[in-house]
């Protein structure tokens, strides 16, 4: 049966109409149920070992067009409807982006399930169905302000399952129920999205923006991700929410197993529990709680299945996300794993007394990474400079215990998504160019160096960039009301507001730029900057940023003598919907987090896939895209990470030095409380952002904000050289293939998981 047949008879079942009688919303929902049932016909992908991938965040974006390009028939579906005068982009618009994940982690777990269904692994996701999941971002007076997101429709990529598990906090016992979403693979079956909720969740109880009662578990467990966390309340939260995932996690897990007449003294060869960052960890004393207590296994053999069992990703050394819950909160929520954490602490402290590897610190604290460390079979980074700082420094203590659990997994991106569906027009040139093989290999683009003095395919590339800036320009018209010039260079910074990520350093620049103009120096090519950020709620200094960017929004681009050369634009509610549209239209790349700090990075492979160029430190995977393309093609500035771990070690970096040492450092920094800026922003905000700069700067913006203002100003001008700016652009998308995550997951298979 073809698509035009398969959509018209789901069009009649649901509606009783051809589809030409259809509204774009009604269309909508036949076409969802068609793929849905068409995918359904693919069948799961099986095997006798199976990778469980278990994740507080899977950022997986809108899966329409993603489920369309992995069934195959996305161009005769277009086609179908161009007939009976209907748009898919169109139509695209109208699904609701799923809310549940945040930043990098999210997409790469999201990556990271479209790759193991695409390679025919067998591999389930296991998370939280969050009603809200992050919250939607609205700008109100230059400010952030927190809306809770509705996505969850009736009809919708989630299936209810009959399956229910019980979970105790202690005596308190809830019961959970299992959603599902199909993942399909490139040309392959199906995997699953595993995600569980709790029945009696309760969304009337958030009233103004996400405020709701913490301490309402039985209403408020599964409403959003990563809850306000700056209070004992919200920190509890936390700990019920990682409880319920992987308590749940835990019983599917062995039911399957069960189910296949597995043995559980076995289970490590049936079965890989990768955990994503530490916030699944308690999966691990979890499941010996259950072999323990349920399953008559004694303390040593659990122990050992356990360990057999799960292996553990590190995505960050930053202290905040390595995870250490105090023993009276977990006492409180999940007093049943106490008795199974102190013994394992306690065999961890008979073997090693060195008090760095302790799972429970002086303070009464258990440090969740040292569970996954000690009682995992393996420790993987996620790009090979945060791999080696991991070894080298941050957790070296546990590499000289355990070498052999240590190994480098670069991230990778899920390239038809990036490529195939985001930027289809590009995607038809390289295939006209050099064939389809791409879209299985992503290695094959490396084919497209052949061309990289064909005059023809290079203007054609360009032309395409042109296209996608006009689109964009159009798209933030509609949606932020600002005017955009694409004749002028996009400079693009999107991901989550950090202070290490440094948007406050591109805020300096911008401020550079503007007072340069001011003076009378234009630049001879008009420059946009562009960003998107959401700050969480608790952190005030990264708010403090997003409002001095929207003042220098205001400012920029209202005045007379400036807005004809420079634009600055903060997009609303970033999310992946408006990165599809945003990063084909990219110029130049921001990945300019302190070195050592970015453990990989994930954008900056996107942007290079789509023929944006780097601007950025020696961080994170950007190493290894300078090693790829060379240092022709790639912008580099700033201390490297060795130079910036030993600034830390020696506490030597002083802040107000560089500020009084630069008329150029000092003009930029008082600026942000100029009476200009003052008269448009928060006095108290820009005040506080213009003392943390001055008198703290943890993550070393003014360090290499002169580097960053050279390096920045030779992009600009080099821009104007359009042969050589082609050039990088057709370098950086055929040297992307190495940034699959098709390659990341056959790593993970070959080294980690050897599923079966």
């Amino acid at each position: 049966m073809n698509v035009k047949t398969n959509l018209e008879a789901v069009a009649q079942k649901m509606y009783g109409k051809a589809i030409a009688q259809l509204d774009d919303k009604q269309l909508y929902f036949a076409i969802l149920q068609m793929t849905k049932e068409m995918m359904q016909g693919k069948g799961q992908i099986k095997g006798s070992k199976k990778v469980y991938y278990i994740s507080a965040e899977f950022l997986i974006g809108k899966l329409l067009s993603n489920n369309l390009i992995n069934l195959g028939i996305y161009d005769e579906l277009e086609d179908v409807l161009k007939a009976e005068g209907k748009t898919l982009s169109r139509i695209e618009e109208i699904e609701p982006e799923p809310s549940l994940g945040n930043g990098g982690l999210g997409r790469l777990a999201a990556c990271f399930l479209d790759s193991i269904a695409s390679l025919g692994l067998p591999g389930d996701g296991i998370g939280l169905n969050y009603h809200f999941g992050l919250f939607k971002q609205v700008f109100v007076d230059r400010q952030q302000t927190a809306e809770k997101n509705d996505w969850i429709e009736e009809q919708s990529w989630l299936t209810k399952t009959d399956i229910t598990f019980p979970v105790y906090f202690g005596k308190k016992k809830v019961m959970s129920r299992l959603y599902d979403i199909d993942v399909i693979g490139y040309e392959q079956g199906v995997n699953k999205l595993h995600l569980f909720d709790i029945e009696t969740i309760d969304e009337s109880i958030v009233e103004d923006g996400i405020d709701f009662d913490k301490n309402d578990v039985d209403k408020n467990l599964t409403l959003f991700l990563y809850p306000d966390d700056s209070d004992e309340a919200g920190q509890m939260l936390r700990i019920y929410q990682q409880y319920f995932m992987v308590c749940n996690g835990a019983q599917l897990i062995l039911k399957e197993m069960k189910d296949n007449g597995y043995d559980l003294h076995k289970m490590y060869d049936h079965a890989v529990i990768q955990i994503n960052d530490t916030h699944p960890t308690m999966v691990i004393p979890e499941l010996i709680r259950i072999l323990t207590e349920e399953e008559g296994f004694d303390m040593e053999e659990a122990i050992e299945v356990v360990s057999k069992t799960c292996a553990y990703t590190n995505h960050t050394i930053l202290a905040e996300a390595l995870e250490k819950w105090p023993i009276k909160y977990l006492q409180k929520v999940v007093p049943q794993l106490m008795p199974i954490i102190w013994e394992l602490d306690k065999r961890a402290a008979i073997k090693y007394d060195d008090p760095k590897v302790q799972i429970i610190d002086k303070d009464l604290r258990v440090h969740m990474a040292h569970i996954d460390i000690h009682y995992g079979y393996s420790v993987n980074g996620v790009a090979a400079i945060h791999t080696e700082i991991l070894k080298d420094t941050e957790l070296n203590h546990f590499y000289k215990i355990y070498p052999e659990k240590f190994n480098n997994k670069t991230n990778g991106i899920t390239f038809r998504r990036w490529l195939l569906s985001c930027n289809r027009e590009l995607a038809d040139l390289i295939t006209k160019t050099i064939g389809a093989g791409y879209k299985k290999d992503a290695d094959e683009l490396e084919k497209l160096l052949k061309f990289k003095d064909d005059e023809a395919l290079l203007s054609a590339i360009k032309a395409i960039k042109k296209d996608k800036k006009v689109a964009l320009a159009q798209y933030i018209k509609e949606n932020e009301g600002q005017d955009i010039n694409p004749e002028s260079i996009y400079d693009i910074q999107i991901k989550r507001l950090h202070e290490y990520k440094r948007q406050q350093m591109n805020a300096l620049y911008i401020i550079h730029k503007y007072l340069e103009i001011k003076a009378g120096k234009k630049p001879s090519t008009p420059i946009t900057f562009i960003f998107g950020a959401k700050a969480a709620p608790a952190y005030i200094i990264a708010q403090d940023i997003i409002h001095l960017l929207l003042c220098l929004q205001e400012i920029v681009n209202n005045d007379p003598d400036v807005k004809d050369y420079m634009k600055v634009v903060m997009v609303e509610n970033y999310n992946v919907s408006y990165a599809e549209k945003l990063i084909p239209a990219c110029d130049i790349s921001e990945q300019i987090s302190l070195a050592s700090k970015e453990a990989s990075g994930t954008g900056n492979m996107k942007f290079m896939l789509n023929g944006a160029v780097t601007l950025g430190t020696s961080d994170g995977a950007n190493v290894e895209i300078n090693e790829l393309v060379g240092d022709e093609n790639i912008y580099v500035f700033g201390e490297k990470s060795e130079q910036v771990i030993e600034h830390y070690a020696k506490a030597d970096y002083v802040s107000k030095k560089f500020y009084e040492g630069s008329k150029v450092i000092k003009e930029a920094v008082d600026f942000i409380i100029s009476k200009q800026v003052v008269a448009v922003g928060n006095k108290e905000r820009l005040t506080r952002l213009h003392k943390e700069l001055i008198n703290k700067d943890w993550f070393m913006t003014l360090l290499d904000l002169e580097d960053y203002i050279a390096t920045k100003d030779k992009m600009f001008e080099d821009y104007k050289d359009e042969a050589k700016w082609k050039r990088m652009m057709l370098v950086n998308i055929a040297k992307a293939g190495f940034f699959s995550s098709d390659r990341t997951i056959a790593e993970y298979n070959r080294d980690i998981w050897k599923l079966k």
